[in-house]
């Protein structure tokens, strides 16, 4: 269950519900990009990137879990965006931290501004999956 009724009707995402999203939305964004996923070729990384949005959402709201979704989707927003426009940086020493394979696969490298329509749309995925699972705990409860 990624959600549970807290007191007061308010919600609040299972923590453990979260990390077993995380991970595979990480499983599928890996498994994207060495084509093992069939997402139409036209569409190039992109959807890893959507992908990789969306495991930034699923983080925030585990660090928060009882943060609202407008609140959850605008932080994520701002820290995808920003990990984004730091790939305009290029000192040597963050090439150098980029060189290492986790470090890349999270901060990326070479800012690429279709990248930011990638992030709006698995961002916008990932709210509607919590918008979903939080009417369907309403049912239940």
């Amino acid at each position: 269950m990624l959600i549970h009724l807290a007191a007061g009707g308010s919600f609040r995402r299972s923590r453990t519900g979260l990390t077993l999203l995380i991970v595979a939305v990480i499983a599928i964004g890996l498994a994207s990009r060495r084509g093992y996923v069939p997402f139409p070729a036209v569409l190039g990384n992109y959807p890893g990137d959507a992908l990789w949005a969306w495991v930034v959402l699923l983080c925030v709201a585990w660090l928060r879990p009882a943060i609202t979704c407008g609140k959850l989707m605008a932080w994520t927003l701002v820290i995808a965006f920003a990990i984004e426009f730091l790939q305009l940086y290029q000192a040597p020493w963050m090439q150098a931290l980029r060189a290492n394979k986790l470090a890349y696969l999270v901060l990326g490298n070479g800012f690429d501004p279709l990248d930011l329509l990638a992030y709006v749309v698995g961002i916008g995925v990932g709210a509607m999956v919590d918008q979903l699972w939080q009417r369907r705990q309403r049912r239940l409860a």
